[in-house]
Protein backbone atom coordinates (compact mmCIF):
# COMPACT_ATOMS: atom_id res chain seq x y z
CA UNK A 1 0.00 0.00 0.00
CA UNK A 2 1.40 3.50 -0.50
CA UNK A 3 1.57 6.06 1.27
CA UNK A 4 -1.59 7.89 -0.22
CA UNK A 5 -3.37 4.80 0.10
CA UNK A 6 -3.15 4.69 3.92
CA UNK A 7 -4.15 7.92 3.87
CA UNK A 8 -6.89 7.27 1.62
CA UNK A 9 -7.99 4.53 3.58
CA UNK A 10 -7.90 6.61 7.16
CA UNK A 11 -10.07 9.32 5.55
CA UNK A 12 -12.92 6.69 4.46
CA UNK A 13 -13.00 5.18 7.61
CA UNK A 14 -13.08 8.24 9.53
CA UNK A 15 -16.14 9.51 7.43
CA UNK A 16 -18.11 6.60 8.87
CA UNK A 17 -17.06 6.86 12.79
CA UNK A 18 -18.48 9.45 14.86
CA UNK A 19 -15.38 11.70 15.39
CA UNK A 20 -13.84 11.94 19.32
CA UNK A 21 -15.47 14.78 21.59
CA UNK A 22 -11.74 16.81 22.17
CA UNK A 23 -11.05 16.29 18.60
CA UNK A 24 -14.50 17.92 17.11
CA UNK A 25 -13.84 20.91 19.96
CA UNK A 26 -10.12 21.51 18.46
CA UNK A 27 -12.34 21.19 14.91
CA UNK A 28 -14.59 24.11 15.86
CA UNK A 29 -11.49 26.12 17.12
CA UNK A 30 -9.73 26.59 14.21
CA UNK A 31 -13.00 26.74 11.63
CA UNK A 32 -13.54 29.68 14.63
CA UNK A 33 -10.03 30.81 14.22
CA UNK A 34 -10.26 30.62 9.85
CA UNK A 35 -13.20 32.68 10.31
CA UNK A 36 -11.08 35.64 12.48
CA UNK A 37 -8.61 35.72 9.62
CA UNK A 38 -10.77 35.71 6.72
CA UNK A 39 -13.43 38.50 7.91
CA UNK A 40 -10.60 41.30 7.19
CA UNK A 41 -8.87 39.72 4.76
CA UNK A 42 -12.10 39.60 2.60
CA UNK A 43 -12.14 43.06 2.46
CA UNK A 44 -8.29 44.13 1.77
CA UNK A 45 -6.15 43.06 -1.21
CA UNK A 46 -5.47 40.40 -2.62
CA UNK A 47 -8.90 39.13 -2.22
CA UNK A 48 -10.63 42.36 -3.23
CA UNK A 49 -9.07 41.84 -6.86
CA UNK A 50 -9.56 38.23 -6.79
CA UNK A 51 -13.09 39.58 -6.86
CA UNK A 52 -12.36 42.01 -9.87
CA UNK A 53 -10.44 39.19 -11.71
CA UNK A 54 -12.83 36.37 -11.37
CA UNK A 55 -15.91 38.10 -11.58
CA UNK A 56 -17.26 35.63 -14.17
CA UNK A 57 -17.50 33.32 -11.42
CA UNK A 58 -19.39 35.04 -9.00
CA UNK A 59 -23.24 35.94 -8.41
CA UNK A 60 -23.63 32.20 -9.57
CA UNK A 61 -23.03 28.83 -8.16
CA UNK A 62 -23.88 27.03 -4.69
CA UNK A 63 -20.68 28.56 -2.36
CA UNK A 64 -20.63 32.03 -0.96
CA UNK A 65 -17.57 34.22 -0.21
CA UNK A 66 -16.96 35.56 3.22
CA UNK A 67 -19.63 37.96 3.04
CA UNK A 68 -22.38 36.23 1.28
CA UNK A 69 -21.74 36.62 -2.16
CA UNK A 70 -22.72 33.55 -4.28
CA UNK A 71 -19.40 32.06 -6.72
CA UNK A 72 -18.92 28.96 -8.31
CA UNK A 73 -17.10 26.12 -6.14
CA UNK A 74 -13.46 26.74 -7.37
CA UNK A 75 -13.71 30.72 -7.44
CA UNK A 76 -15.24 30.35 -3.32
CA UNK A 77 -12.14 27.99 -2.31
CA UNK A 78 -9.79 30.38 -4.09
CA UNK A 79 -10.50 33.52 -2.96
CA UNK A 80 -11.96 32.37 0.78
CA UNK A 81 -8.51 30.75 0.88
CA UNK A 82 -6.67 33.82 -0.15
CA UNK A 83 -8.32 36.31 2.18
CA UNK A 84 -7.85 33.66 4.90
CA UNK A 85 -3.65 33.64 4.33
CA UNK A 86 -4.14 37.86 3.71
CA UNK A 87 -3.53 39.50 7.10
CA UNK A 88 -1.16 36.49 8.37
CA UNK A 89 -3.44 35.67 11.28
CA UNK A 90 -4.09 32.08 10.53
CA UNK A 91 -2.99 29.17 12.36
CA UNK A 92 -0.21 26.77 12.37
CA UNK A 93 0.82 23.54 12.51
CA UNK A 94 4.62 24.09 13.85
CA UNK A 95 6.19 20.79 13.12
CA UNK A 96 5.15 20.96 9.70
CA UNK A 97 5.81 24.60 9.09
CA UNK A 98 2.57 25.42 7.41
CA UNK A 99 -1.28 26.83 7.82
CA UNK A 100 -3.38 24.20 7.27
CA UNK A 101 -6.20 26.14 7.47
CA UNK A 102 -6.61 28.73 5.21
CA UNK A 103 -6.26 26.40 2.39
CA UNK A 104 -8.07 23.46 4.11
CA UNK A 105 -11.06 25.47 5.46
CA UNK A 106 -11.79 26.80 2.19
CA UNK A 107 -11.23 23.92 0.48
CA UNK A 108 -13.66 21.99 2.83
CA UNK A 109 -16.77 24.86 3.55
CA UNK A 110 -16.38 25.81 -0.52
CA UNK A 111 -17.13 21.74 -1.19
CA UNK A 112 -19.56 21.86 1.83
CA UNK A 113 -21.78 24.57 -0.05
CA UNK A 114 -21.72 23.14 -3.33
CA UNK A 115 -22.65 19.34 -2.00
CA UNK A 116 -25.26 20.42 0.51
CA UNK A 117 -23.02 18.67 3.35
CA UNK A 118 -24.11 18.81 6.73
CA UNK A 119 -22.31 20.78 9.86
CA UNK A 120 -20.66 16.96 11.10
CA UNK A 121 -19.56 16.33 7.39
CA UNK A 122 -17.67 19.80 7.36
CA UNK A 123 -15.74 18.67 10.81
CA UNK A 124 -14.87 15.78 9.50
CA UNK A 125 -13.72 16.79 6.13
CA UNK A 126 -11.68 19.57 8.19
CA UNK A 127 -10.05 17.18 10.49
CA UNK A 128 -8.87 14.69 7.55
CA UNK A 129 -7.67 17.31 5.83
CA UNK A 130 -5.10 18.41 8.64
CA UNK A 131 -4.58 15.27 9.94
CA UNK A 132 -3.05 14.11 6.26
CA UNK A 133 -0.99 17.69 5.45
CA UNK A 134 0.04 18.35 8.59
CA UNK A 135 1.71 14.67 8.38
CA UNK A 136 3.42 15.32 4.60
CA UNK A 137 4.39 18.03 5.98
CA UNK A 138 5.93 17.06 8.83
CA UNK A 139 7.59 14.27 6.92
CA UNK A 140 8.86 16.89 3.70
CA UNK A 141 10.49 18.39 6.95
CA UNK A 142 12.77 21.82 7.04
CA UNK A 143 14.12 20.57 3.76
CA UNK A 144 11.47 20.84 1.79
CA UNK A 145 10.86 24.79 3.62
CA UNK A 146 14.20 25.82 2.43
CA UNK A 147 12.67 26.62 -0.97
CA UNK A 148 9.09 26.27 -0.64
CA UNK A 149 6.23 27.57 1.15
CA UNK A 150 4.62 24.85 2.65
CA UNK A 151 1.12 26.43 2.65
CA UNK A 152 0.91 26.21 -0.63
CA UNK A 153 2.79 22.88 -1.34
CA UNK A 154 1.69 20.64 1.64
CA UNK A 155 -1.76 23.10 1.83
CA UNK A 156 -2.97 21.50 -1.50
CA UNK A 157 -2.99 17.43 -0.07
CA UNK A 158 -5.15 19.18 2.74
CA UNK A 159 -7.48 20.95 1.05
CA UNK A 160 -7.60 17.96 -1.23
CA UNK A 161 -8.33 15.47 1.11
CA UNK A 162 -11.14 17.88 2.62
CA UNK A 163 -12.90 18.33 -0.59
CA UNK A 164 -12.50 14.39 -1.41
CA UNK A 165 -14.27 14.06 1.83
CA UNK A 166 -17.38 15.95 1.55
CA UNK A 167 -17.71 14.74 -1.68
CA UNK A 168 -17.84 10.95 -0.65
CA UNK A 169 -14.83 9.76 -2.50
CA UNK A 170 -14.65 5.92 -2.27
CA UNK A 171 -10.98 4.57 -0.97
CA UNK A 172 -9.39 4.16 -4.76
CA UNK A 173 -10.72 7.94 -5.79
CA UNK A 174 -9.54 9.61 -2.56
CA UNK A 175 -5.66 8.10 -3.42
CA UNK A 176 -6.15 9.42 -6.62
CA UNK A 177 -7.19 12.60 -5.46
CA UNK A 178 -4.47 13.20 -3.45
CA UNK A 179 -2.04 11.75 -5.94
CA UNK A 180 -3.20 14.50 -8.34
CA UNK A 181 -2.94 16.65 -5.97
CA UNK A 182 0.90 16.52 -5.40
CA UNK A 183 1.35 17.27 -9.18
CA UNK A 184 -0.57 20.58 -8.54
CA UNK A 185 1.57 21.68 -5.12
CA UNK A 186 3.33 24.74 -5.41
CA UNK A 187 4.40 28.18 -3.94
CA UNK A 188 7.76 29.51 -3.76
CA UNK A 189 9.41 31.34 -0.68
CA UNK A 190 10.65 34.14 -3.21
CA UNK A 191 6.92 34.99 -3.23
CA UNK A 192 7.37 36.77 -0.10
CA UNK A 193 11.07 37.67 -0.10
CA UNK A 194 10.32 41.21 -1.67
CA UNK A 195 7.20 42.65 -1.64
CA UNK A 196 4.47 41.27 -3.78
CA UNK A 197 0.84 40.26 -3.46
CA UNK A 198 1.80 36.49 -4.27
CA UNK A 199 1.85 34.94 -0.68
CA UNK A 200 -1.98 34.69 0.03
CA UNK A 201 -2.20 33.16 -3.69
CA UNK A 202 -0.24 30.13 -2.33
CA UNK A 203 -3.22 29.70 -0.06
CA UNK A 204 -5.86 30.18 -2.06
CA UNK A 205 -4.63 28.81 -5.03
CA UNK A 206 -3.95 25.18 -3.26
CA UNK A 207 -7.78 25.33 -2.19
CA UNK A 208 -8.68 25.61 -5.65
CA UNK A 209 -6.38 22.76 -6.57
CA UNK A 210 -7.58 20.75 -4.12
CA UNK A 211 -11.23 21.09 -4.86
CA UNK A 212 -10.43 20.27 -8.80
CA UNK A 213 -7.89 16.97 -7.69
CA UNK A 214 -11.60 15.87 -5.73
CA UNK A 215 -13.82 16.64 -8.56
CA UNK A 216 -11.08 15.02 -11.21
CA UNK A 217 -10.90 11.74 -9.47
CA UNK A 218 -14.24 11.31 -8.49
CA UNK A 219 -14.98 11.26 -12.43
CA UNK A 220 -12.01 9.12 -13.09
CA UNK A 221 -8.84 11.07 -13.38
CA UNK A 222 -6.13 9.13 -11.79
CA UNK A 223 -2.79 9.74 -10.33
CA UNK A 224 0.38 8.30 -9.74
CA UNK A 225 -0.52 6.11 -6.37
CA UNK A 226 3.74 6.08 -5.43
CA UNK A 227 3.99 9.74 -6.20
CA UNK A 228 5.15 10.65 -2.46
CA UNK A 229 7.73 7.98 -1.91
CA UNK A 230 8.79 6.79 -5.36
CA UNK A 231 12.32 7.88 -6.78
CA UNK A 232 11.09 10.81 -8.77
CA UNK A 233 8.52 11.72 -6.47
CA UNK A 234 7.33 14.75 -4.27
CA UNK A 235 9.51 13.21 -1.37
CA UNK A 236 12.99 13.20 -3.46
CA UNK A 237 12.40 16.18 -5.26
CA UNK A 238 11.10 19.18 -2.97
CA UNK A 239 12.70 17.28 -0.08
CA UNK A 240 15.68 14.79 1.42
CA UNK A 241 13.41 11.47 1.27
CA UNK A 242 11.16 11.37 3.62
CA UNK A 243 10.46 8.70 5.96
CA UNK A 244 6.79 7.82 5.09
CA UNK A 245 6.09 5.25 7.70
CA UNK A 246 7.07 7.62 10.38
CA UNK A 247 4.13 10.24 8.74
CA UNK A 248 1.80 7.39 8.98
CA UNK A 249 2.77 5.53 12.15
CA UNK A 250 -0.36 7.34 14.79
CA UNK A 251 -2.55 8.55 12.08
CA UNK A 252 -5.87 7.90 13.63
CA UNK A 253 -4.68 7.40 17.24
CA UNK A 254 -2.79 11.02 17.44
CA UNK A 255 -4.56 14.01 16.19
CA UNK A 256 -2.52 16.87 14.78
CA UNK A 257 -5.47 19.22 14.92
CA UNK A 258 -5.63 19.30 18.74
CA UNK A 259 -1.75 20.84 18.72
CA UNK A 260 -2.50 23.95 16.60
CA UNK A 261 -0.89 26.92 17.04
CA UNK A 262 -3.45 29.84 17.56
CA UNK A 263 -1.80 32.80 16.17
CA UNK A 264 -1.77 35.72 19.02
CA UNK A 265 -0.13 38.57 16.78
CA UNK A 266 -1.00 39.68 13.34
CA UNK A 267 2.34 39.07 11.46
CA UNK A 268 4.68 36.30 10.76
CA UNK A 269 4.83 33.36 12.95
CA UNK A 270 8.61 33.24 13.17
CA UNK A 271 7.90 36.80 14.89
CA UNK A 272 6.58 35.73 17.86
CA UNK A 273 8.46 34.16 20.33
CA UNK A 274 11.02 37.42 20.01
CA UNK A 275 7.69 40.08 20.83
CA UNK A 276 6.66 37.55 23.23
CA UNK A 277 10.25 37.47 24.93
CA UNK A 278 10.57 41.40 24.13
CA UNK A 279 7.57 42.14 25.68
CA UNK A 280 8.44 40.05 28.91
CA UNK A 281 11.77 41.88 28.89
CA UNK A 282 10.73 45.27 28.41
CA UNK A 283 7.96 43.74 31.95
CA UNK A 284 11.05 43.17 33.98
CA UNK A 285 12.63 45.99 33.28
CA UNK A 286 9.87 48.41 33.78
CA UNK A 287 10.75 50.86 31.04
CA UNK A 288 9.44 52.36 27.92
CA UNK A 289 10.22 52.09 24.51
CA UNK A 290 11.34 55.18 24.09
CA UNK A 291 14.00 54.41 27.18
CA UNK A 292 15.17 51.41 25.70
CA UNK A 293 18.66 51.72 24.37
CA UNK A 294 19.73 48.09 22.88
CA UNK A 295 17.64 44.82 21.98
CA UNK A 296 19.50 41.51 20.97
CA UNK A 297 17.44 38.81 19.76
CA UNK A 298 18.86 35.41 19.38
CA UNK A 299 16.43 32.95 17.69
CA UNK A 300 16.29 30.46 14.54
CA UNK A 301 18.09 31.07 11.05
CA UNK A 302 14.66 30.70 9.16
CA UNK A 303 13.16 33.92 11.19
CA UNK A 304 15.99 36.22 10.03
CA UNK A 305 15.49 34.61 6.19
CA UNK A 306 11.74 34.96 6.40
CA UNK A 307 11.21 37.91 8.64
CA UNK A 308 14.30 39.63 7.22
CA UNK A 309 13.12 43.52 6.29
CA UNK A 310 15.18 45.84 8.07
CA UNK A 311 13.59 49.15 6.68
CA UNK A 312 10.14 47.89 5.64
CA UNK A 313 8.43 50.65 3.66
CA UNK A 314 4.56 48.48 2.99
CA UNK A 315 2.55 46.74 5.11
CA UNK A 316 3.26 43.09 3.76
CA UNK A 317 6.83 44.14 4.38
CA UNK A 318 6.51 45.45 7.60
CA UNK A 319 4.83 41.48 8.67
CA UNK A 320 7.77 40.16 7.39
CA UNK A 321 10.15 42.06 9.43
CA UNK A 322 11.02 40.99 12.96
CA UNK A 323 12.58 44.29 14.21
CA UNK A 324 9.25 46.55 13.22
CA UNK A 325 7.20 43.42 14.99
CA UNK A 326 9.24 44.08 17.79
CA UNK A 327 9.58 47.54 17.91
CA UNK A 328 6.18 48.15 17.57
CA UNK A 329 5.18 45.69 20.23
CA UNK A 330 7.36 47.19 22.60
CA UNK A 331 6.63 50.46 21.59
CA UNK A 332 2.24 50.15 21.41
CA UNK A 333 2.44 46.71 23.53
CA UNK A 334 0.92 44.76 21.17
CA UNK A 335 0.93 43.49 17.07
CA UNK A 336 -2.70 43.51 15.81
CA UNK A 337 -4.13 45.05 12.74
CA UNK A 338 -3.06 48.60 13.74
CA UNK A 339 0.47 48.02 13.69
CA UNK A 340 0.17 48.31 9.73
CA UNK A 341 -1.85 51.21 9.00
CA UNK A 342 0.35 54.37 7.69
CA UNK A 343 0.47 56.13 10.90
CA UNK A 344 1.92 53.48 12.99
CA UNK A 345 4.27 52.24 10.32
CA UNK A 346 5.96 55.94 10.66
CA UNK A 347 5.15 56.16 14.27
CA UNK A 348 8.90 57.72 15.13
CA UNK A 349 9.51 55.87 18.08
CA UNK A 350 9.22 52.84 16.66
CA UNK A 351 11.02 53.49 13.60
CA UNK A 352 13.90 54.93 16.03
CA UNK A 353 13.97 51.68 18.47
CA UNK A 354 14.31 49.31 15.40
CA UNK A 355 17.77 50.67 14.92
CA UNK A 356 18.60 49.35 18.38
CA UNK A 357 17.71 45.89 17.24
CA UNK A 358 20.06 43.70 16.63
CA UNK A 359 19.09 39.51 15.55
CA UNK A 360 21.36 36.70 15.36
CA UNK A 361 21.47 33.51 14.99
CA UNK A 362 21.30 31.15 18.28
CA UNK A 363 22.63 27.77 17.62
CA UNK A 364 20.77 26.03 19.86
CA UNK A 365 17.67 27.89 19.77
CA UNK A 366 17.72 26.71 15.61
CA UNK A 367 18.85 23.21 16.29
CA UNK A 368 14.83 22.68 18.26
CA UNK A 369 13.33 24.07 14.77
CA UNK A 370 11.07 23.37 13.73
CA UNK A 371 9.92 21.78 16.74
CA UNK A 372 10.31 24.46 18.93
CA UNK A 373 10.00 27.90 18.04
CA UNK A 374 12.17 30.15 21.06
CA UNK A 375 14.13 33.53 21.11
CA UNK A 376 16.18 34.86 23.65
CA UNK A 377 16.19 38.58 23.86
CA UNK A 378 18.75 40.87 25.78
CA UNK A 379 17.63 43.96 26.62
CA UNK A 380 19.40 47.42 27.90
CA UNK A 381 18.12 50.64 29.08
CA UNK A 382 19.39 53.88 28.53
CA UNK A 383 20.31 54.25 32.35
CA UNK A 384 22.30 50.84 32.07
CA UNK A 385 20.26 48.43 33.18
CA UNK A 386 20.06 44.97 31.57
CA UNK A 387 17.81 41.36 31.49
CA UNK A 388 18.09 39.01 29.41
CA UNK A 389 14.94 36.75 29.02
CA UNK A 390 14.19 32.97 27.32
CA UNK A 391 10.85 32.79 25.23
CA UNK A 392 10.85 29.04 25.08
CA UNK A 393 7.62 28.71 23.18
CA UNK A 394 5.03 30.65 21.65
CA UNK A 395 1.90 32.42 23.16
CA UNK A 396 -0.83 30.30 21.12
CA UNK A 397 1.76 27.29 21.15
CA UNK A 398 0.75 24.21 22.33
CA UNK A 399 2.42 24.79 25.02
CA UNK A 400 1.30 28.42 25.92
CA UNK A 401 -2.56 27.99 24.12
CA UNK A 402 -4.88 30.46 23.66
CA UNK A 403 -8.30 29.32 25.73
CA UNK A 404 -11.85 29.62 24.61
CA UNK A 405 -12.21 32.62 25.52
CA UNK A 406 -9.05 34.45 24.15
CA UNK A 407 -10.05 32.94 20.82
CA UNK A 408 -13.55 34.10 20.89
CA UNK A 409 -12.05 37.36 21.47
CA UNK A 410 -9.52 37.30 19.05
CA UNK A 411 -12.63 36.46 16.82
CA UNK A 412 -14.72 39.21 18.15
CA UNK A 413 -11.76 41.93 17.67
CA UNK A 414 -10.99 40.98 13.85
CA UNK A 415 -15.21 40.43 12.92
CA UNK A 416 -16.94 43.06 14.77
CA UNK A 417 -15.49 45.64 12.43
CA UNK A 418 -16.37 43.59 9.31
CA UNK A 419 -19.79 42.41 10.14
CA UNK A 420 -21.07 44.35 13.28
CA UNK A 421 -20.99 42.89 16.71
CA UNK A 422 -24.90 41.38 16.32
CA UNK A 423 -23.67 39.29 12.77
CA UNK A 424 -20.21 38.54 14.58
CA UNK A 425 -21.73 37.08 17.61
CA UNK A 426 -24.57 35.17 15.74
CA UNK A 427 -21.78 33.98 13.47
CA UNK A 428 -19.57 32.71 16.73
CA UNK A 429 -23.19 31.12 17.77
CA UNK A 430 -23.40 29.19 14.97
CA UNK A 431 -20.00 27.73 14.37
CA UNK A 432 -19.72 26.77 18.27
CA UNK A 433 -23.06 24.83 17.23
CA UNK A 434 -21.59 23.89 14.07
CA UNK A 435 -22.16 20.06 14.57
CA UNK A 436 -25.40 19.81 14.86
CA UNK A 437 -25.95 22.16 11.64
CA UNK A 438 -28.29 20.93 8.74
CA UNK A 439 -26.39 22.77 6.21
CA UNK A 440 -23.48 24.88 5.72
CA UNK A 441 -24.20 28.14 5.18
CA UNK A 442 -22.40 29.79 7.36
CA UNK A 443 -21.34 33.69 5.79
CA UNK A 444 -21.43 36.28 7.54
Amino acid sequence: MTTVEAFARFAVALAKEPVPTDVAHHAKRVIIDWYAALLPGAITVPATLLEQAHAEDLDRGRAELALGRKATVRAAALINGTAAHAIEFDDIYREAIYHPGAPTIAAALAAAQDGGANGEALIKAVVAGYEISTRIGAAMGRAHYRYWHNTGTIGTFGATAAAASIYGLNQQQYAHALAISATFAAGLQQAYRMDSLCKPLHAGRAAEAGITAALMAREGVTGALDVLEAEAGMGRAMSDGPDWGKALATLGRDYHITRMTVKNHACCGHTFAPIDGGLEAQAKLGVSADKIKRVRVATYRPALEVAGYDQPVTPTEARFSLKYVVATALTHGSVRLAAFEPERMVDPVTRALMQSIDVVVDPEIDAAFPGRRAARVTMETADGRKTEYFQPNRKGDPELPLTDRDLEAKYLELAVPVLGAAKAQALLDRLWALDRASRVALAG
